[in-house]
């Protein structure tokens, strides 16, 4: 549904938040091979990473694009704010997961910026979404946005995960 609003005689249509402009706002980095190899990557338990990152960037896409951001760097630099390959569950790393909220940012980072032309704000949320946590605030109301959707997005996928447990008990 799109609705007009007029200001000093100039008509603005704002268009309601679409999976179709979604999808190809974000269809380079969704089909790029690395991208897509995280689906092989456990994030939350029984979600890949892929699909936490599709998740975060689809809920990000939609509210910022309702409060008029700038829906389109928002919901690409969220799509890659977890992108690393490694497991960081695996023991026989040291300190991999004892660092690991710390480390993956600028490793995701550094990942996506050999493959894809990132602009600062892309960067900024790539780098801060683990805000708090790392203490470097992010820059902007669109970064704020995707700190807030991924915990929102991890906490559903973990209370999923808890759910079942309980139902089988």
């Amino acid at each position: 549904m799109n609705s007009e609003i007029t200001k000093d005689n100039q008509s603005l249509v704002i268009s309601e938040p679409s999976i179709n402009e979604f999808k190809s706002i974000i269809s380079d980095i969704a089909t790029n091979p690395n991208v897509l190899s995280l689906k092989n990557r456990v994030q939350h338990k029984n979600k890949s990473r892929y699909y936490h990152c599709l998740c975060v960037s689809f809920y990000t896409y939609a509210i910022c694009k309702r409060l008029k951001l700038d829906y389109i760097s928002a919901a690409r630099g969220a799509m890659l704010h977890d992108f690393y390959y490694y497991d960081w569950r695996d023991k026989n790393v040291e300190g991999q997961k004892k660092f690991h909220a710390f480390r993956h940012p600028r490793i995701a980072l550094n990942n996506a910026k050999d493959l894809f032309d990132l602009n600062e704000l892309e960067q900024d949320i790539i780098l801060k979404h683990m805000w708090p946590l790392t203490l470097k605030l992010p820059s902007h109301r669109e970064s704020y946005i995707v700190t807030l959707v991924d915990k929102y997005c991890a906490s559903r996928e973990m209370l999923r995960v808890l759910r079942k447990k309980i139902k089988f008990l």
